[in-house]
């Protein structure tokens, strides 16, 4: 009989991966983790190289197809660790427009569409995560943007994707105030999901010792961040990564000060620039 049941999406490489072997040491071997991502043969061959006391299995999992997503969590029924980690290609020599897409499509639409989906499933006591940035917060975008996502709903959020988006694709971003770097309102949006859906929650799931949070592991060495910076003398690996990641998702406690917030290492890094 299973015992838990946990979910990581984008997990077939990176901090994925690392996560999901991190929790299959820890876990019990009654429980079950579920690595999931969109290409059959590299979820097969990722949960085949897993080794821990939980089970693990590999699951075909689009977070760009909303109905998929869904489908998953009714399915499973009741989940008790779920982590949003999947995200697009980002490329610097690329123009925004023809990446800012797929790269929405999933970091932002694909995490919200897990988190619409998982919140309602998820046990009592339960984690729901979406793995995000230190960069996804207010201080990242000029002042005239924070309303935009600042109590934001998440349907808000949704809307605040799409106008950015539009405004990428015919040119107008800049002279709006967005930041040229796509990543930067990206995750601002993913961190302001999280707290969209925490806002509704937050006194039944804090009575019940359940988290919902977003989480920044710091600068990481994998195949997403290696275009973007040139130092990785203090990078860490993903495996070092996941650590601070499971100990959050496996504490026997929930600190109310990390509900619907932006955690690292175990501190939260402050949504608003202090006044």
């Amino acid at each position: 009989m299973t015992r838990r049941i946990a979910l990581v999406t984008g997990a077939n490489q990176g901090i994925g991966y690392a996560l999901v072997q991190e929790l299959a040491g820890r876990m019990d071997p009654d429980d079950l983790i579920l690595l999931t991502g969109r290409h059959a043969g590299r979820v097969a061959a990722a949960a085949a190289r897993v080794s821990g006391r939980a089970r693990v299995e590999g699951r075909v999992l689009d977070v760009t197809d909303t109905d998929a997503v869904h489908r998953m969590a009714r399915e499973l029924g009741r989940v008790d660790v779920v982590v949003s980690n999947a995200i697009g290609p980002l490329e610097p020599a690329t123009p925004a427009t023809e990446q800012v897409d797929e790269f929405v499509d999933v970091a932002n639409l694909g995490a919200q569409a897990v988190l619409r989906a998982f919140a309602p499933v998820l046990r009592p006591g339960g984690r729901l995560i979406v793995v995000a940035s230190s960069l996804g917060t207010l201080a990242q975008l000029p002042a005239p943007l924070w309303s935009w996502f600042d109590g934001a709903t998440l349907d808000e959020v949704d809307k605040a994707v799409e106008e950015w988006r539009t405004a990428v694709h015919d040119g107008t971003a800049a002279a709006r105030g967005w930041p040229e770097w796509i990543n930067l309102p990206s995750k601002v949006a993913q961190v302001a999901a999280v707290r969209a859906v925490a806002a509704e929650r937050r006194e039944r799931d804090l009575a019940a010792g359940t988290l919902v949070a977003s989480v920044c592991p710091g600068l990481v060495d994998t195949r997403a961040s290696r275009p973007w910076f040139d130092d990785f003398s203090r990078a860490q690996t993903p495996a070092a990564a996941a650590v601070p990641i499971a100990d959050l998702i496996l504490a026997d406690r929930v600190d109310p000060a990390w509900y619907g917030e932006l955690v690292r290492a175990g501190q939260v890094v402050a949504w608003k620039p202090a006044d």
